[in-house]
């Protein structure tokens, strides 16, 4: 079945090593409560927010996967064209046996 189905490649995972998450959390959180107090003057978004999602509407292909979900895999269409095959087979069959 190696044919019929594509393997996808191994998803990029890099884990940082000296990156304290609760450190990060925390100070964003300062930060956004000194934003609300107006002890900070408002600032943009984050190049991490702008950047999120900015690709997948650019890509027609991304975009039309997000869209339509599930697709049918080129091994069913391969089986149902093998099943209308047979149909067509047998009815044939049948009709000139008369």
């Amino acid at each position: 079945m190696g044919y019929f189905k594509q393997r996808e490649p191994r998803r990029f995972d890099h884990k940082y090593i000296f990156v304290d998450e609760r450190k990060e959390k925390l100070d964003k959180i300062v930060e956004n409560a000194k934003r609300d107090l107006g002890m900070l003057p408002p600032s943009e978004e984050s190049y991490r927010d702008r950047l999120k999602g900015a690709f997948v509407g650019s890509n027609s292909h991304l975009s039309r996967r997000n869209e339509n979900g599930q697709r049918l895999s080129s091994g069913a269409i391969v089986v149902a064209l093998f099943i209308c095959a047979f149909l067509l087979f047998y009815l044939a069959k049948s009709v000139w046996q008369l």
